[in-house]
């Protein structure tokens, strides 16, 4: 059983279910409206625990009530919350979600503790971190905070994960030479490594160019199409499944919780790891909210 450690953002999600995306101007009515926990770090590090990993999580929240929750939500998913600092003063990570009719979504944050969040409380976190088999990371929290993480992991010999969501076209060079794994979306990709994501060919071309900054393994989600993946022995891509998705907010973030529940810390079985990623993905768009979408690993059968 894998262990993984997430650093990251956690958030209370407000969900409204629309039939369209409004224009500028325009006012429309809701079909629903729900709260759930959220927060691409927290999303991860729920997809994993489901998908059988020993987790623990490293983060902020403020002195309010929605942190309160928060925390109780993740401590019943039997997530290690000892990592998880509260901030006085300061307000809990927010989103605003609208999903249409077709599974899109547009969504608005409000980082609050996420950024109260800096290397001096992740220092503190180090016997956490050296006890992981994989760190992952995003980038809805504070720079100096993951870069320390990410320095305490690779220190202890432990593999390193970065989701470079919300993209940054420059990412420090030093964040970048202590990453193993990196997992863009095909927009992501595009605004890291200036290569516009449209077939096969272009494919190859950002891979290139992310192997050129220095991270030996590249996996590029494509949404409905899959995940492509590159390494200096293997590459391929891996379908997805096939299904009607009705709210895509936590895809991604499943894909990589649930994938690295099952990788092995020598990559041996990349493929078959992000096969159960996309098949936890796949059912995760069926549902909607961020967190109440995730599988178990019980949910999920290969046919």
């Amino acid at each position: 059983m894998n262990a993984v450690t997430v650093i990251g953002s956690i958030n209370m999600d407000t969900t409204l279910r629309l039939t369209k995306m409004p224009k500028p101007g325009e006012t429309l009515h809701t079909s629903d409206i729900f709260h759930s926990g959220g927060g691409k770090g927290a999303n991860q590090a729920v997809a994993a625990k489901r998908s059988g990993a020993n987790t623990a999580f490293i983060g902020a929240v403020g002195d309010d009530n929605e942190g309160a929750t928060l925390l109780d939500l993740l401590a019943k998913e039997q997530i290690d919350i000892s990592g998880i600092s509260t901030i006085a003063d300061t307000a809990t990570g927010q989103a605003m979600i609208m999903v249409d009719d077709a599974g899109e979504n547009s969504i608005l944050i409000h980082a609050g503790a996420n950024n109260a969040f800096h290397e001096a409380e992740v220092q503190q976190q180090k016997a956490l971190i050296e006890n992981s088999d994989f760190l992952i990371a995003q980038f809805e929290s504070s720079l100096d905070a993951t870069l320390a993480a990410f320095t305490l992991a690779k220190k202890a010999g432990k593999k390193t994960i970065l989701n470079p969501a919300p993209a940054l076209e420059t990412i420090p060079t030093e964040l970048l030479a202590q990453t193993d794994v990196i997992i863009p979306n095909e927009t992501e990709t595009e605004i890291i490594t200036g290569i516009e994501v449209t077939d096969e060919a272009s494919l190859f071309q950002a891979a290139t160019a992310l192997h050129q900054l220095g991270i030996e393994t590249v996996i590029i989600t494509l949404g409905s199409k899959g995940a492509f993946y590159h390494t200096a022995t293997q590459h391929g891509i891996v379908p997805a499944f096939k299904v009607k998705a009705v709210d895509t907010t936590a895809a991604g973030d499943t894909f990589i919780g649930a994938l690295s529940s099952q990788l092995n810390p020598d990559f041996s079985n990349l493929p078959e790891a992000i096969r159960y990623g996309n098949l936890a993905s796949s059912v995760a768009v069926q549902s909607y909210g961020a967190q109440p979408s995730i599988p178990q690993r019980t949910d999920l059968t290969f046919e």
